[in-house]
C-alpha cells in the first residue's frame, strides 16, 4: 500500500526508512530523499511511527 502517492513512497519503504530514524515524518521523507508535496499524508504517516515504535518498544521488553 503507498503511504504517499504524490512521491510513490510504499508503507514497506517508509518504514524500513524509519528503521533507527528517531524522527517524525518529515524526517523520514529526507532519509528517502523526497519531501511531502501536497501534505495529506503526513498524519497517517505520523501514526505509522507511533504504531511502528510502540512494536518495537514491546519487542524489546518482551526479550
Amino acid at each position: 500500500m503507498y503511504i504517499c502517492i504524490c512521491n510513490a513512497i510504499r508503507e514497506c519503504e517508509f518504514r524500513t526508512a524509519a528503521l533507527g530514524a528517531g524522527c517524525d515524518a518529515s524526517g523520514v521523507y529526507q532519509r528517502l530523499g523526497k519531501r511531502p508535496q501536497c501534505g495529506q499524508c503526513l498524519d497517517d504517516a505520523e501514526d505509522m511511527l507511533e504504531e511502528y515504535r510502540a512494536a518495537a518498544c514491546q519487542q524489546k521488553v518482551a526479550a
